[in-house]
This record gives structure tokens, sequence and C-alpha cells, in this order.
């Protein structure tokens, strides 16, 4: 090789050597920066707020830091991160490929973990009845057929999850709002049908589960149906609760995975939050919530067959 050629592939070499090195250098004090973290920021949605927030209380008081949940429907958190800029989330699906483009544009490779099994609720007065309801005649009903033993399903917000998932279920894009209509919150569901009869309301399982002080009056003049599900023979007489077993086994049929979404494109203190909840006392958390943890304590029970009272 001529003179002139390994000079100049010796700089190219040289070059290519000392942005390496500055790159990496940049990257290990991005990392290291991330991880001295004490605030973060996470979009949650507000069907999931109550043990969200029992989380975040336990988190900070093990360490000097700020969790911050700003609680808000599905619909709103999608548009929210259209630029790119929110990046941690927690909500009741992952993104489509076209709702994270704004992240993937950056090259940033998400984290999800995925954190409990949540179920939605369909709650009645407890003045009625029945105390179950067939999956099918709900989705009937969001499909604007007659259903006779339903007036009408009150949901939370008009951009939740909830209806976002029902209306998905039902395959329609659009319901009659004279029927099923939506308030603003989850606990003025929870109250709208604690007064009224008839109606089906739709919640996160959460709300019931850990109601607030100040609405435990109205929680407990409601009940949680069991489902029948659709896709049981005709015949079946199964219906499920949301409880914690049948949350995690599937049997109750409005099951929902829960997840945390981390967009940060680096190590920080959101993964350090993820990592938590994930962990054996976020999922205690989880457990105490009245929803299913995804790890799932194993204990071994032994049978004593006869007992010896003698001393």
């Amino acid at each position: 090789m001529p003179k002139y050629l390994k000079i100049i592939f010796l700089s190219f070499v040289l070059i290519f050597a000392v942005v390496f090195v500055n790159s990496c250098k940049d990257k290990k004090e991005a990392e290291e920066a991330s991880l001295k973290e004490t605030k973060a920021t996470f979009l949650v949605d507000e069907t999931l707020l109550p043990f969200m927030q029992d989380e975040v209380a336990v988190f900070e008081s093990q360490k000097e830091v700020k969790i911050t949940l700003v609680p808000k429907a599905e619909t709103e958190i999608l548009s929210d991160i259209q630029t790119g800029e929110n990046g941690l989330l927690v909500m009741s699906r992952t993104l489509t490929e076209g709702e994270q483009r704004a992240f993937t544009n950056k090259k940033i490779v998400p984290k999800i973990t995925q954190i409990a099994i949540d179920g939605i609720a369909l709650i009645v007065n407890k003045k009625v009845t029945d105390s179950v309801v067939d999956l099918q005649n709900v989705i009937d009903f969001m499909q604007g057929k007659p259903v006779p033993t339903i007036k009408g399903l009150v949901f939370d917000n008009p951009n939740s999850s909830t209806i976002n998932y029902m209306k998905s279920l039902a395959s329609v894009k659009d319901v009659d709002k004279k029927n099923v209509f939506a308030l603003k919150t989850n606990n003025e569901v929870i109250k709208y049908v604690s007064e009224k009869d008839g109606y089906i309301g739709v919640v996160g399982i959460n709300w019931i589960t850990q109601p607030m002080p100040d609405m435990k009056q109205f929680t407990d003049a409601v009940k949680i149906l069991a489902v029948k599900n659709v896709k049981t023979a005709s015949n079946s007489s199964s219906y499920y609760k949301p409880s914690q077993a049948n949350l995690a086994e599937g049997s109750y049929p409005l099951v929902r995975k829960i997840y945390m979404l981390n967009y940060e494109g680096a190590r920080g203190l959101g993964t350090g939050f993820a990592s938590f909840v994930a962990g054996d006392v976020g999922q205690k958390i989880v457990t105490a919530a009245g929803i299913a943890p995804v790890r799932l304590e194993l204990r071994e029970v032994k049978v004593i067959k006869e007992i010896n009272t003698k001393n």
C-alpha cells in the first residue's frame, strides 16, 4: 500500500477511534446522570390510579425521590405522547406501532414491564335483585340492541380505557350516547349507580376494592356483578366475579394486563420505580389492592391428619 494511502487510512482510524470513545463517554455520562435522577413523572391511566398511588407512597418512603402521577384518560395519554416528550406511562395495554412512532423516530427502544392483572368491574345498585349478567347482553346493548334488564351503561370518561375496551369487545366505533354515556370520573360512576336502579356502571376494579374514605358510603351501596363469558356454552351456569384468583386464571372475561411503559431511552428513575413495582414489595402492594399480581407467591401447605392434644 502506498505511503499516502496508509496515512489516509490511519487518519480515518484515528478519527473513528476518537468519535467512538467520545460517544461512549457521553453515553456513560448520560446513564450515570439518569441513575442519579430524583424526580420522574408518569402518565397514568386514571382507572389504575388508586394502587399506583400506594406504590408511589411506599417507594418514596424508601428513597429520597419524587414520583409524580398524572392521571389521564387513555385517549388523552395517547395524544400527549405524540411529541415523544412524555415517555413514562402506566396503561392497560402496550402501544401500537403507530402510537409509539414519535419514540421510534428517536430510535428509542421501550422497556415494557407487566406489573398486574386487572379487571373491568360491572357494578349495580345493591337494590337490584340480580347479581349476575351475561356478557353477551352487555355487548348487545353496546351495539344498540334492546336488553330489557339494562337501562343504561355508565362509563367514567368518554376517552377512557374502559369504554375503548368495551367498544373493541362489541366491535363498534360509535354508541348510542343516550343509553351508553360517560361522566367524568370513576367515583362519579359509583355515586351515580348507587343512587339509580337498572344502570350498570363500568369502572376499574381498583376503585371498588380501594375506595377513597369519602366514597365508602357509595361503594357500600353498590355490588359487583358476576359475569358470564360469551365463550362459554349457552347452557352454562358459570359466572365469574373479578376476584384475584379469577383474574390470574383468566376465567373472568373482562380481564386486562397492566404495564409500565418506559420510553426514556436510558436507565433512570423510571426504570428503578418499574423494578420496584414488579418486585416483591411492589407485588404485595398489588395484592393488597385487590387485583392480581404478576408474580404469584406459592405457599406449601402441610395437612396434618391427627392433632395430638396430649401434653
